[in-house]
């Protein structure tokens, strides 16, 4: 399958298009630094910025499949990375017949979500974190899901929670709409969007990550994810 990889070059999208070619799949990898990535076989790097229309048709042309892994930092401004690029990857995809998109969101989109056993994140840190800090992030992210739903595409919403690296895939666990959890290992969450590519089980809907296998420490977590300035 070829896969075209949005994001490419982030800590997400570098462990999706490691997998994806270990997989044996043809990966695009789409990014506006190529000289970050290095040749392999299976691989095309692809300068492309997400929201350029011209740019994201060429990147996408005769894919299987758009996998998006953009992603940035909270901020007190508005953000309209998830939204402006979902605009411009989803007329390209519809002008060139390529239906099936997989995008990463949040297990935060989903208003019943309330991981079990989680008193102090229910109570503290998610009204505070996600809820305050995070909170123009992920009213793009509601935009960025209210412009894919307008669409014909098989599109899937990969909802992670809190993501944090580990150097492997565990044993993690999927749901519809939301997942019970309060972590997600980014190791994880690629694996999870290259099954649901194969097994499409979570077509025109979303598919909830998280992992319970490990737990990463939840006050780096925070300050990496959304504080610390790259």
């Amino acid at each position: 399958m070829r896969i075209t990889v949005f994001g490419a070059n982030g800590p997400t999208g570098r462990l999706l298009t490691d997998q994806a070619l270990a997989a044996g799949h043809q990966v695009v990898a789409v990014t506006r630094r190529p000289g970050t990535l290095a040749p392999r076989a299976g691989l095309t790097v692809a300068v492309a910025d997400a929201t350029d229309p011209a740019t994201v048709a060429t990147a996408i042309e005769g894919t299987d499949a758009v996998l998006s892994v953009l992603g940035t930092r909270f901020s007190k401004n508005p953000i309209t990375t998830y939204s402006a690029s979902a605009t411009v990857l989803t007329d390209a995809m519809t002008r060139q017949g390529v239906t099936r998109l997989l995008v990463v969101s949040s297990n935060i989109l989903d208003p019943q979500w309330r991981p079990s056993g989680a008193y102090f994140f229910n109570h503290v840190l998610d009204p505070l974190v996600n809820r305050r800090l995070g909170r123009t992030l992920h009213e793009d992210m509601r935009r960025m899901e209210g412009v894919i739903r307008g669409t014909d595409l098989d599109w899937t919403f990969v909802r992670p929670s809190g993501l944090f690296d580990h150097p492997v895939v565990t044993a993690y666990r999927t749901a519809e709409t939301s997942a019970d959890g309060v972590f997600t290992a980014r190791a994880d969450l690629a694996a999870s969007m290259l099954r649901e590519v194969a097994e499409r089980r979570y077509v025109r809907t979303a598919m909830g990550v998280i992992t319970t296998a490990v737990k990463p420490n939840i006050v780096k977590l925070i300050w990496n994810e959304g504080v610390k300035k790259k």
